[in-house]
């Protein structure tokens, strides 16, 4: 497909700020430096949410980023399924040319010669690059066009039965301020190129007291941050909404799909901030995914969802589970010796997510059982040289963290 596709005139508002604006700014010269890694969409989790921790990367994998902006999400995948050294193709799709040459750009710099790099609208999937896809990024995206629902049910349409997608929406309450703002911007509107919207911005935001919810919030930071694109994207988007986590249940069973994990998980179980038995009980009794909102009402800091969904008529339990003894516990960013004595030491595992920190106490047995996370022992050898109980607390708290999953016995190993 040509990179003359025409934007189709409903998402012109849109293109147009990225075309000035690419965001998130890239330098492809920093691919030399480092990998940009995140969620959804590291292979590794992926795997574990939406293929059970079975897919095995030997075989075709076919995967579809659609609105690839810079290019982080096409980067990192491309990265990790060259790691594998397993066949594969992954299609980018963008309305943006500027940003898709950043994108490109990066590609080039780390030899993934297996993206291909298509321009236009993901309502046009169909036509431009058709399915079926095993796997489907769509990051950041929902939430600025025009019909969500229906470029959610186009990208159902592109999905391979037994297929699934990695999502982020924005969320309400932890970008508590930004919307006010957003309304003073556009009442100050005078149909300025991007360029006067930004400088107009900086004198408003200059000229806001500290009473104002935006300077209240000091997890919200891109335009503080990001340069001119970061801002541009928080308070100058033309088309902008943000989904609460009932709001993303309702959003994806209106495409035929539904939700089956929010990264990172302990950020939605309320059980791991409430210690009351009868608080318990009643949170027990409740869906995964009120639990979720109850969650999100609860902290109050999530400024996005992100999450991993399949088809309503998917597979029933795709998320990979420890009753599966041929599975493999794969730890990210760590190693399960020099973790193990690290955690000896403090007692406890600690995480910190905007403002908010969870420790956990973990004790000697769990120790010994992370100590065994060596990228080669299954779910069943470790079972039988450690205290069963305790090998799977210590898993359920790393996965809940997003510091551990599940796949099947393999020998590559995954850049950054």
């Amino acid at each position: 497909m040509s990179d003359e596709e025409q934007v189709p005139h409903r998402d012109a508002v849109i293109s147009d700020q990225y075309e000035t604006f690419p965001y998130p700014p890239r330098d492809p010269a920093d691919e030399t430096k480092r990998l940009v890694t995140g969620s959804p969409s590291h292979l590794l989790e992926l795997n574990h949410y939406l293929f059970a921790g079975r897919r095995d990367f030997s075989q075709p994998f076919r995967a579809l980023v659609a609105g690839g902006g810079t290019g982080d999400a096409a980067i990192m995948l491309g990265q990790h399924l060259a790691d594998t050294g397993g066949p594969h193709e992954i299609v980018y799709l963008d309305m943006s040319r500027a940003s898709t040459e950043i994108a490109r750009a990066r590609a080039a710099a780390r030899g993934l010669a297996k993206i291909r790099f298509l321009s236009g609208s993901i309502l046009d999937i169909d036509r431009l690059a058709p399915g079926p896809y095993d796997y489907i990024d769509c990051c950041g995206v929902l939430h600025h066009l025009e019909d969500p629902p229906a470029a959610l049910a186009a990208l159902r349409g592109a999905l391979h039965s037994d297929g699934g997608m990695g999502l982020m929406v924005y969320a309400p309450l932890g970008r508590t301020g930004v919307y006010p703002v957003q309304v003073m911007l556009s009442a100050l509107d005078r149909g300025e190129a991007p360029p006067q919207r930004v400088a107009t911005a900086r004198a408003l935001l200059d000229a806001l007291p500290p009473t104002n919810w935006l300077k209240r919030n000091p997890y919200v930071a891109d335009h503080l941050q990001a340069g001119d694109p970061g801002l541009y994207d928080l308070i100058l988007h033309r088309r902008d909404r943000a989904y609460s986590v009932s709001e993303v249940g309702a959003l994806c069973d209106a495409a035929g799909m539904k939700p089956v994990a929010f990264i990172e998980p302990i950020r939605y179980d309320p059980l791991a901030l409430i210690g009351d038995p009868d608080l318990v009980a009643r949170l027990e009794s409740m869906s995964w995914l009120d639990r979720c909102a109850f969650a999100e009402l609860m902290s109050g800091n999530l400024k996005t969802h992100v999450f991993y969904a399949n088809r309503q008529a998917g597979p029933k339990a795709p998320t990979a589970t420890l009753s599966d003894d041929g599975l493999v516990p794969r730890l990210v960013g760590m190693n399960g010796e020099k973790a193990a004595e690290s955690l000896r030491r403090s007692g406890r595992i600690q995480t910190r997510f905007d403002g908010l920190t969870i420790a956990i106490p973990v004790n000697e047995a769990e120790c010994d059982a992370l100590a065994l996370f060596d990228d080669r022992r299954t779910v069943g050898e470790i079972q039988r040289e450690a205290d069963r109980d305790a090998f799977r607390r210590i898993f359920a708290i790393l996965n809940a963290t997003n510091s551990a999953f599940l796949c099947m016995p393999a020998d590559w190993r995954l850049s950054g």
